[in-house]
C-alpha cells in the first residue's frame, strides 16, 4: 500500500508506526514546516512534499492519513474521496454532524471509506472490559465509572472543546457498549481557568449505568492519568494508568471476585499501532472495522450534546 500522510505534528508519529508495517511500500508526508519535513525524511527515509496536491493527485497513493487540525478534516477527506482514495483520519474526525452526514454521503457517492482513529478499542485493558462485558464473564454489567485526566498541555479543553477532544475516546467506548447512549446528567466547570475544564456525564439505563469524568484542569505535576472501575454481579474490575516517574508508564488491571484478589496481566501493545494497521488492512481487504465514520459519528453525537449542555450552562451562568 501506498499512503500519503497530511500534517507533520502527530503525523510523524503515524510515518513512524507506518515504517514498521510490511505492507506499506510507500509513504509521502505533506507538510507546511520544511524542518520537520526534512527532518522525516533523514530520519524515516519518507518521501516528503510542501504541496499536498502532490498527494491528492498522485494516482498510485491508496490511503490519505488525516492529522492535520480538526477544522481542515472534511475538507481534505472529501478531496480525497473524490479522487479515489480512502481515509485514516485523527479524532475528532469532524467539528460538526452537518459535516459528518456531508462525508457519508461522500463514502456512499465514491464507493471509498473513511475510518477514524478510535483506538480505545485496542487497548488491551478495554478490550478485556469489552469482552468481559459481551461474554459475562464475571455475570452481568452493573455499572461503570471511567476517568481521563491531564494538565492543560494540548490547547484548548475548555468546556466548548474538552468533549470532542478530550472525553471522544472514552464516549466511543461507551457507545460502543450501548449503541446510541444519551446523557442523562452532565455538569461541568472551568475552575475560573481558560481552556481548562472539570467535566461529569452520566448515562443511566435501565439495566446499568456509566459515569465518566473528566479533567483537564490537573496541576502540571499531575500525571496524565486514565482508569475505569467495573461492577459486575460477582466481580469488580479496575484499571489504572499513568505516566510516572521519567516517563515510564504504570498500569494495572485487577479483578476482585469471591475467590480473592487476582491481578489481570496486561499485555504491552500499542493502540495507536494497532488501531492504524487494523484500519489500514480492512481498507485493503474490504473488509469491516469498528473505527467507521458512522461509528464515530455516534459518539461526536453524544460528544456535541454534551457541548451544548456545558456551553448553555455557563452562558446561563453569565459566562463564569
Amino acid at each position: 500500500m501506498n499512503i500519503g500522510v497530511l500534517g507533520t505534528g502527530f503525523g510523524a508519529y503515524h510515518a513512524s508506526l507506518l515504517k514498521q508495517m510490511e505492507f506499506v511500500d510507500r509513504i509521502i508526508v505533506f507538510g507546511r514546516n520544511e524542518g520537520k519535513l526534512r527532518k522525516l525524511k533523514e530520519e524515516l527515509g519518507v518521501e516528503i512534499t510542501m504541496d499536498a496536491e502532490d498527494i491528492l493527485s498522485n494516482p498510485s497513493i491508496d490511503v490519505i492519513d488525516i492529522c492535520l487540525p480538526s477544522a481542515l478534516h472534511t475538507r481534505y477527506a472529501l478531496e480525497a474521496l473524490d479522487r479515489g482514495k480512502d481515509v485514516f483520519c485523527e479524532t475528532p474526525a469532524v467539528l460538526g454532524l452537518e459535516d459528518g452526514e456531508t462525508l457519508l454521503q461522500a463514502e456512499e457517492r465514491t464507493g471509498r471509506r473513511v475510518l477514524v482513529n478510535q483506538f480505545i478499542k485496542f487497548d488491551y485493558a478495554y478490550e478485556y472490559l469489552e469482552q468481559a462485558v459481551r461474554e459475562e464473564t464475571y455475570g452481568k454489567l452493573l455499572h461503570l465509572s471511567m476517568r481521563r485526566e491531564t494538565a492543560p498541555l494540548w490547547g484548548d479543553l475548555g468546556l466548548s472543546a474538552i468533549a470532542p477532544k478530550l472525553m471522544i475516546h472514552e464516549l466511543d467506548f461507551i457507545a460502543w457498549l450501548m449503541d446510541s447512549p444519551v446523557p442523562s446528567a452532565v455538569w461541568g466547570t472551568s475552575g475560573g481557568k481558560d481552556g481548562q475544564a472539570l467535566v461529569l456525564a452520566s448515562f443511566l439505563q435501565p439495566k446499568w449505568s456509566t459515569q465518566l469524568t473528566v479533567s483537564s484542569l490537573m496541576p502540571g505535576s499531575y500525571p496524565f492519568t486514565i482508569g475505569y472501575e467495573a461492577y459486575f454481579e460477582h466481580a469488580k474490575l479496575e484499571f489504572h494508568e499513568c505516566s510516572g516517574a521519567n516517563g515510564v508508564l504504570e498500569a494495572s488491571l485487577t479483578a476482585y471476585t469471591s475467590g480473592g484478589q487476582a491481578a489481570i496481566p496486561l499485555i504491552p501493545n500499542d493502540p495507536y499501532a494497532k488501531s492504524l494497521r487494523h484500519a489500514l488492512l480492512c481498507l485493503r481487504n474490504g473488509t469491516d472495522s469498528n473505527l467507521s465514520l458512522r461509528q464515530a459519528l455516534k459518539s461526536l453525537k453524544v460528544a456535541f450534546r454534551i457541548t451544548d449542555i456545558l456551553t448553555a450552562d455557563t452562558a446561563t451562568r453569565g459566562g463564569k
